[in-house]
């Protein structure tokens, strides 16, 4: 082969080489959205979305997308929603005070939903009082849906100290698992550390699961978000961190991985705002709630990564 023939036979092979590479698909560009409720949950699901995870900005004017028909309320308390595998996001929610069920419904755009349901999670469990802040955690392994939220069932576990105000509640948290929401594992208990606990939330990063969880003792109070941490999203150790929530109460705890670090968002609920919490080790946590901004009146929720395309296609669609 001559010297000419030898590099254009490079030069060929060097052009196909790019063309391969430059037909590699492009990453999608992710934004955030939140899922939250306001007043009491009466008029249901607001959504809204976050390019960086510190600036949230209502959707549809911060009107309502879904109204609540299910529950002895009809409420939409704590919405939670992933996204599965075939692009379908699932939602559940918190249906009134004093439900043995929960709310579920079903969605491709997050604006056209669903028949509501109730699914009765604690009707085996005679004297359940509640069913309070569902969690939706999607395990994409073995495409698996749990469904983790916190019940006082009485005399089942150890009095503690509680206030007036409490009413004698005393939760823990309980699980079903599902891989169509149709059918249901067997209602279990989730997390039974000794304290009274509520709303949980659960993050992966890196092959860590971390559990965020409330304490909600009441007498002393808590009224702080822990952590705790496992290799697979179950079956946490009972033994919790240190307060990762500063010198105020604090609830529902709503964890976004953000780059490097985990976000946790909650609400501070006493002073009526929103606030949150960061790290990039899951151990060391730094507030930023001074850097974040909610629209007014938000209540518990969930942060969720979608593609950018889900966005402006909701914007699109409630503009």
């Amino acid at each position: 082969m001559t010297i000419m023939k030898q590099f254009l036979f490079i030069g060929i092979f060097l052009l196909l080489l790019s063309a391969c590479g430059g037909n590699k698909p492009a990453v999608e560009e992710e934004v955030y959205l939140f899922s939250y409720f306001k007043g009491n949950g009466e008029d249901g699901l607001h959504l809204a979305y976050s390019e960086d995870g510190l600036i949230w900005r209502t959707l549809k004017n911060d009107a309502s997308f879904l109204t609540p028909m299910v529950g002895k309320d009809k409420l939409m308390r704590d919405p939670s929603i992933v996204q599965d595998d075939e692009g379908v996001f699932h939602m559940v929610w918190t249906s009134g005070w004093w439900d043995q069920g929960i709310g579920y419904a079903s969605s491709e755009d997050l604006v056209n939903w669903s028949e509501q349901r109730n699914i009765p999670v604690m009707e085996s469990f005679e004297g359940t009082r509640n069913s309070w802040a569902p969690e939706l955690y999607y395990d994409k392994a073995d495409k698996t849906f749990y469904i983790f939220w916190s019940s006082t069932v009485p005399g089942m576990f150890p009095e503690i100290a509680t206030s007036d105000s409490e009413k004698g509640l005393n939760h823990r948290q309980f699980y079903v698992m599902t891989k169509d929401f149709q059918t249901f594992s067997e209602t279990k208990v989730f997390f039974n550390p000794d304290f009274s606990v509520i709303d949980g939330a659960i993050l992966e990063k890196g092959g860590t699961y971390y559990l965020f969880v409330k304490n909600e003792n009441s007498n002393p109070p808590e009224k702080n978000i822990r952590v705790t941490t496992n290799r697979k999203p179950y079956d946490f150790p009972t033994a919790v961190s240190d307060p990762i929530t500063g010198d105020y109460w604090a609830e529902g705890a709503s964890p976004l991985q953000v780059g490097d670090y985990i976000y946790v968002y909650f609400d501070k609920y006493t002073q009526r705002k929103y606030g949150a919490v960061r790290s990039q080790d899951g151990v060391a946590w730094e507030d930023v709630s001074d850097q974040i901004v909610f629209p007014e009146g938000t209540r518990h929720g969930t942060a969720f990564a979608v593609k950018k395309r889900v966005l402006d296609s909701l914007l699109n669609m409630t503009q």
